[in-house]
Formats: structure tokens, sequence, C-alpha cells
């Protein structure tokens, strides 16, 4: 090869390395730095041996204060769009680095959806199960609500979520009994006959409305005023 043919290829293997450089530039896919500053204020100030983290998804993100839920007590550490593989990688910096002594869990519908990828309800599971596992590990009362009833999801044409969501609670429930977890069923209070969210209580089948998130505040407040289930 001449020179000027090592140059020319010397110049497209640096353009394409530059290229790939830039493509592999890190990314933070699980949203670490989402919620660090409220985190670093929550640490720097006094313990609170009351707190409850809710960990989610939009459903937690979104849920508003006058929907009868919110206390000082409560940490709201909800993310609009995320899936079970990326709450268990920010467990610890958004919820075993707060100390709670609660730890609420709201996930699994966006994994249906298939919003990081497929994923089959072992999948979805093992992870539920990792994230209470590790909560009870530090010390946390940790209580697995069940995934929200939908039909259909607006931004996933195609997907018939119903059955899934039914498969998943009910390895849930059985889950929670036989570890001692405990289970927070919404899905019953809030489902159609066909699997999909009441009509009055959402306005586009997946995200509750306000009347919706004052049913599930009522649920999730009656399991916290019970004793904690045996470990």
């Amino acid at each position: 090869m001449n020179r000027r043919g090592m140059g020319a290829w010397a110049l497209a293997w640096a353009l394409g390395a530059t290229a790939g450089v830039q493509a592999m530039e890190p990314q933070d896919w699980a949203d670490l730095g989402h919620y660090r500053a409220q985190n670093e204020a929550l640490r720097s100030g006094s313990p609170d041996p009351l707190r409850i983290v809710l960990l989610g998804d939009s459903i937690t993100e979104g849920w508003p204060a006058r929907a009868g839920l919110w206390d000082a007590h409560f940490v709201n550490r909800g993310i609009s769009g995320q899936t079970t593989p990326q709450m268990l990688l920010r467990l610890r910096p958004d919820v075993i680095a707060l100390s709670p002594r609660t730890l609420v869990v709201l996930a699994g519908t966006n994994d249906i959806a298939g919003n990081t990828g497929p994923e089959t309800d072992e999948q979805i599971e093992g992870n539920l199960a990792s994230i209470a596992e590790l909560g009870r590990v530090h010390g946390m009362r940790v209580l697995l609500c069940s995934i929200l009833p939908t039909r259909a999801y607006p931004w996933t044409p195609g997907v018939k979520p119903a059955a899934r969501v039914l498969a998943i609670n009910r390895w849930m429930r059985e889950f929670a009994a036989s570890k001692g977890f405990e289970y927070v069923d919404y899905h019953s209070a809030m489902t159609e006959p066909d699997g999909g969210l009441r009509a009055d209580l959402g306005d586009d089948g997946v995200h509750p409305n306000e009347r919706g998130y004052s049913i599930m505040a009522r649920l999730l407040r009656e399991a916290l005023a019970k004793e904690p289930a045996a470990r």
C-alpha cells in the first residue's frame, strides 16, 4: 500500500473510530442522577425513622399530593417510563442510601409494554423479587403493589397486556405470602371485566386520574396501618 493509500485508510479508520467513541459515550440508562440532589439533601438532614420510599414509574412519579397520600414521611422515587431492571439498578442510591423504614414498589407495566426491550414474565418477576429481597436485607418492610389494570398501551400499539398483568400479579401475591412480604391489590379495585382500567379512574387507560389515585391511597394507607407481615 502506498503512502497516499495508507493516508486515506488511516483517515477513514480515524473517522470511524471517532464515530465509534461518540456512539459509546456513557449514558445514564437507569437515570441514576434523576434524584441525586434530593437524595443528598435527605442524607444530610435529620434521620427519619418512619421514612417510606415509593419506588416506581410514571404512576408513582405523577401521584398528586391532593390524592390523599403524602405527608412528611413519604419520599417519591418514581421515574416516568422506567422498567424493573432500571429500578433495580437505582435501588441503592434512591432507596437503600435513604435508610427508609418501608419500601413500596409499584412496577412492571412498562416492562410488559417493552419500554427497554422484550422481557419474559419470569424476568420481570425476578427483578421484583430482587428488589424486595434487597430491601429486606437492609431492614426495610417491603410492600409489593399489583400492576394496575390496562388493556392497551397508547405508545406500544398491538400489545395486549391484560393477561400478563394478571399472571404477574398472581405470582406477586403468592411470592409475598410465601416470603413474608406484603401485597397491595390495586388491580381488583380498579379493573373492568376485560382487564382494563375502569374508565372513571383514568384518562388514557394506563395512568390513574385523581379518583384512581384516591383509591390507591386508601388501599396503601390501610396496608401500612396493619402489622407488618411475619418474616
